[in-house]
């Protein structure tokens, strides 16, 4: 008897893979401000059985103004739904993550009902689902800000957010989270992750930012010539924990001033780099690359 083979993965399987971890981070740096005041659990478990909530931010104290266009609703207990780009909150999405907050307050008898918000972030306007809401349910919509969209008529605050269309000023790190940047916005970026250092957790941010827009990649660290990061933070950012301890003398150098590069791409080849991805970590040509690549 033949083995049976392993089902294909779906388009949502293997995008909720990479783009969610990086959704939780980048949800953590927008309200990066208010971090004292917020506790975040990723992927929280409602039950035993394999049933979990993208996002549960929990405002520790009541009195604790959050004042973010994203975060202007939230109360007590306040339920992320995350999609990944190109893929829309649905209606039965809605009412899954709807069921979400009903069962979390049945196993929660100090949360009331009215202390749960539901937020659900796409890189869409949900016309389908604002026109069920509307139509069938005879909710009102209101835009209160670029792309943010309240949903009024029910007893749990309800927003939804096209993060295409979020303030790139007040909001860059959900704005950004997205397969179509273009050199400038992966350009800066790259300067405010910069900023930051290692004050907050950027790994799966960066990591898939960078595979996603892997194109404009390149045109972006040329225009950030002068401020290019360094290969140490470059590898050690997007995770490669094992080259960046291998790669002996390059310690420290800046990206077109490492020695014995050659070892470093086929390690970075061999972890499913792409080779237009490499070419511009590395500084070497793509020919050189392929030519490594075959080798």
């Amino acid at each position: 008897m033949k083995p049976k083979k392993n089902p294909k993965k779906t388009k949502r399987q293997t995008a909720r893979r990479s783009w969610h971890p990086a959704f939780f981070e980048a949800i953590q740096l927008e309200l990066n401000e208010y971090r004292h005041a917020l506790q975040f659990i990723y992927e929280h478990p409602l039950t035993t059985e394999p049933l979990k909530i993208d996002v549960i931010i929990i405002k520790k104290t009541a009195d604790i103004p959050i004042k973010k266009n994203i975060a202007a609703q939230f109360r007590k207990i306040n339920i992320v739904e995350y999609k990944s780009p190109d893929i829309s909150v649905t209606v039965k999405d809605f009412y899954h993550v709807y069921g979400y907050a009903c069962l979390y307050q049945s196993l929660n008898n100090d949360v009331d009902i009215s202390d749960i918000t539901l937020t659900f972030i796409e890189t869409r306007y949900p016309q389908k689902l604002i026109q069920h809401l509307t139509k069938k349910r005879g909710f009102s919509v209101e835009e209160t800000s670029p792309g943010i969209y309240s949903i009024r008529g029910d007893i749990l605050p309800i927003q939804i957010i096209d993060s295409r269309r979020l303030s790139a000023e007040e909001n860059i790190w959900l704005k950004e989270l997205d397969n179509r940047l273009s050199a400038p916005q992966l350009q800066r970026i790259l300067e405010e992750i910069g900023r930051f250092g290692k004050s907050v957790q950027t790994k799966a941010y960066l990591d898939i930012v960078m595979r996603a827009n892997e194109k404009n990649l390149q045109e972006a660290l040329r225009m950030g010539r002068t401020a290019l990061p360094t290969l140490d933070e470059v590898l050690e950012g997007v995770g490669l924990t094992a080259i960046w301890e291998a790669r002996g003398e390059v310690r420290g150098m800046a990206i077109g001033e490492v020695k014995g590069k050659e070892e470093i791409v086929r390690n970075m080849l061999n972890s499913g780099f792409p080779v237009e991805q490499v070419a511009a970590l590395s500084g070497l040509d793509v020919e050189k690359i392929r030519t490594l690549a075959e080798a």
